[in-house]
């Protein structure tokens, strides 16, 4: 576990609405409630994104807040992944509750995502 780097810098961010489309239309998903994976192998390194339904979380400060805790959850298990040599996917990961969490909760389902993914 040497030389393990918590970050999410701006070039491991998914970002780009052609590879957003992409990875909706020809991905794969698993879900571990309420987080939903969708994953994609690519050619770049790995990339991710977040979002929260707007359906389900009117207020914008909620969305963010939310969006917030993932990011963390995935920044400090990301290296689940690339432990696994599965560092060459585009991730958007999906909240599918109604329910606030708190960082407990989105660390433990994430934890769960990551290792439901890799058994596939």
């Amino acid at each position: 576990m040497e030389n393990e780097r918590y970050t999410y810098n701006k070039a491991e961010k998914l970002k780009s609405q052609k590879a957003i489309e992409q990875l909706f239309t020809e991905g794969r998903s698993v879900s571990a409630y309420p987080l939903r994976l969708v994953y994609l192998k690519t050619d770049s390194n790995l990339k991710a994104g977040v979002s929260v339904s707007k359906r389900n979380f009117k207020r914008a400060v909620d969305r963010i807040r939310i969006k917030r805790l993932m990011r963390e959850a995935y920044r400090l298990n990301k290296n689940m992944l690339l432990n696994n040599n599965r560092s060459n996917y585009s991730f958007m990961i999906l909240y599918n509750s109604k329910d606030m969490p708190d960082f407990n909760f989105m660390d433990t389902k994430m934890k769960a995502l990551f290792t439901k993914f890799l058994a596939q």
